[in-house]
């Protein structure tokens, strides 16, 4: 049996906006076996004095690509496979290390480095892919350059390119199959372009995606499979053109207003603001690559980024934590919490990275909050994350443990004993 006991932490739950003092967490096979606020007891245990110290959940990140390993995503697609996986390595590592337990990607990722993660070939957090991101011709998925030849797309059945985080499918029937072929492949959910985009090179921001009918049988075949749609929408009509035909999470929607909002919450569709990634394109995304058709784009969506959370606060949409971060920015993941923090209290932040997180993964009780049952998937803090949001910023300098499904990846904490 592998079990751990936690003593003598303060549990931060985040289902209730103060931290309590004095609780203990044994954790055994994997799981949470039991929290209490009395002493327990577990004579195969390692015990770990957490005297001082926030014990909490493991974050969820709803939005990242771990195969954009470059900020140029219209050349990664010609990369070799082996290179674009490798680099993928580090940047799962660091989003661990950073305490993201758990991360949905939004667009590149497939079975094998999923099944990859689990078995601990490789160091990353928990993944539900959306294998191949689908756009239309000339969207957002679509990294082709304007030319007097539209060359064919390097996707294909009988073809893999891991730099390609998206594909290119038109028409009913033909996004139908898609769908089909994606979840065959593994995908958890499915990801569409709902809108044009900023580091495409050819869809102007307000373009519409794929037509109604297109959205609906897209949403119609992954409900089939009992999943779900994620789409990448920014403005107020690209967004309600999704919701109306079922899409269920909305991913960035900057350019969102009050009347669309009320309808997403009427219908209970949530939202994935990513405001660091127009942090990160705006201060280095020349530096690193970025083409200027992309960088010139970035204005016009960056400074609605705060406004959007106000919207969808007052509108009383739920919220999810995205980062939607490119090669070497994604080591800017936790900066979302900063940023977040000019709008949104530590505590509507935080239930963002666990509790919604979960909520938008189906995986209420099995991910997000340390109750019986869960996953073990756990953090120790230096300080109080509803104090002082800081504490969960950087590179993971003020998480000394982090624990994902029972096994400690990190653990810089002097007072452990054995017995």
């Amino acid at each position: 049996m592998n079990a751990v006991l936690f003593k003598n932490g303060a549990l931060l739950d985040p289902s209730q906006r103060e931290l309590r003092e004095g609780y203990h967490v044994l954790v055994e096979n994997g799981r949470i076996k039991e929290v209490s606020d009395r002493p327990l007891q577990s004579a195969a245990a390692q015990t770990i004095d957490l005297a001082g110290k926030t014990i909490m959940p493991g974050l969820i990140d709803l939005h990242g690509h771990v195969l954009a390993t470059q900020l140029n995503l219209s050349t990664q697609g010609l990369l070799p496979d082996a290179l674009v996986t490798v680099r993928s390595v580090p940047i799962m590592a660091g989003m661990l290390r950073r305490g993201f337990t758990t991360l949905r990607d939004a667009g590149g990722a497939g079975w094998g480095l999923k099944c990859a993660v689990e078995d601990g070939s490789v160091v990353g957090p928990r993944l539900f892919i959306s294998g191949h991101a689908l756009s239309q011709t000339g969207g957002h998925g679509d990294p082709r350059p304007r030319s007097d030849y539209l060359r064919p797309m390097s996707f294909c059945g009988c073809c893999f390119r891991a730099g390609d985080i998206g594909r290119v499918v038109d028409g009913v029937d033909d996004v139908r199959k898609a769908v089909r072929q994606e979840l065959q492949m593994g995908a958890d959910q499915i990801k569409i372009m709902g809108s044009g985009g900023v580091a495409s090179p050819t869809d102007p921001i307000g373009a519409f995606g794929y037509s109604e009918d297109e959205i609906r049988a897209i949403v119609a075949e992954a409900a089939g499979r009992q999943t779900y749609v994620m789409a990448h929408c920014y403005t107020a009509e690209a967004i309600e053109r999704a919701v109306r035909m079922g899409v269920r999470t909305i991913e960035h929607g900057n350019l969102i207003d009050d009347r669309v909002a009320g309808i997403m919450a009427e219908l209970g569709a949530y939202a994935v603001p990513t405001l660091v990634t127009y942090e990160a394109l705006a201060n280095e995304g020349a530096k690193y690559g970025l083409p200027p058709e992309s960088v010139e784009k970035i204005a016009s969506v960056r400074t609605a980024g705060l406004k959007s959370l106000e919207i969808f606060k007052r509108a009383g949409v739920k919220m999810g934590f995205g980062s939607d971060l490119l090669g070497p920015s994604q080591r800017l993941q936790s900066d979302e919490f900063r940023i977040r923090a000019e709008v949104l209290s530590p505590f509507e932040i935080i239930q963002s990275a666990t509790l919604i997180g979960a909520e938008v993964l189906n995986q209420t009780g099995q991910l997000g909050q340390l109750v019986a049952g869960a996953h073990a998937d756990v953090l120790v803090v230096d300080g109080d994350p509803y104090q002082d949001i800081g504490c969960l910023l950087g590179q993971g300098e003020h998480i000394p443990l982090v624990m994902k499904g029972g096994r400690i990846h990190h653990n810089e904490i002097d007072r452990m004993q054995v017995k």
